[in-house]
């Protein structure tokens, strides 16, 4: 079942208490309005992949709309799970920590080295995994030169004030069918609450 196309760039999507609800196959999200960016929504593959990004800018224009857009496709195409670095917590870092240093100790990586030269081989490949997981560290797809980041840098020199990345959710056909069945009405209540 591909996903409900949505956008955002018409008033009739806003409501009076100022923010959006975006559904998506049963799964809905809340962007709260902001003054300034752009809210920008994106389907990819026939509805099988939907993404929805919001943008921080003092300047809105084609141009934030634009670079809104091939960040929704970098998200569609990379699936990063957090903006940068900043969001991810302690725990999510320690556990990928544990998964990769099991990992390599099944590979044999490290055997008879030092302690201290396995943790750096640990450490390396968390960063490169971490690189992945991060919207603004991946290589941006585009233009295999730059990051996301440096793209984001580079379209706010453009068009005259800095961007950023507030929020994304991606969402994909199928995406949460083994979880348990949720009570639709509370969903949107507390979706709407906040």
């Amino acid at each position: 079942m591909p996903l409900p196309t949505f956008t955002f760039n018409d008033e009739s999507r806003k409501n009076s208490h100022g923010f959006y609800l975006v559904n998506a196959g049963g799964r809905f999200e809340r962007f709260d309005r902001t003054e300034g960016g752009a809210l920008v929504s994106y389907i990819h593959g026939g509805g099988r992949v939907g993404v929805v990004i919001q943008l921080a800018c003092d300047i809105e224009n084609d141009a934030l709309v634009e670079c809104g857009k091939n960040l929704c496709m970098q998200i569609a195409a990379m699936s990063p799970k957090f903006i940068d670095r900043a969001e991810i917590s302690d725990e999510f870092i320690e556990k990928e920590r544990d998964i990769l240093t099991q990992a390599a100790k099944n590979e044999g990586v490290g055997a008879g080295k030092p302690a201290n030269v396995f943790d750096k081989i640990i450490e390396g490949r968390l960063n490169k995994e971490l690189k992945d997981f991060c919207l603004t560290e991946q290589e941006y797809v585009k233009d295999g030169e730059l990051t996301v980041a440096k793209y984001l840098e580079k379209v706010g020199k453009e068009i005259g004030a800095p961007i950023a990345v507030t929020r994304f959710v991606r969402f994909e056909t199928g995406e949460g069918l083994e979880k348990k069945e949720e009570n639709f009405a509370e969903e949107v209540s507390k979706a709407m609450q906040g």
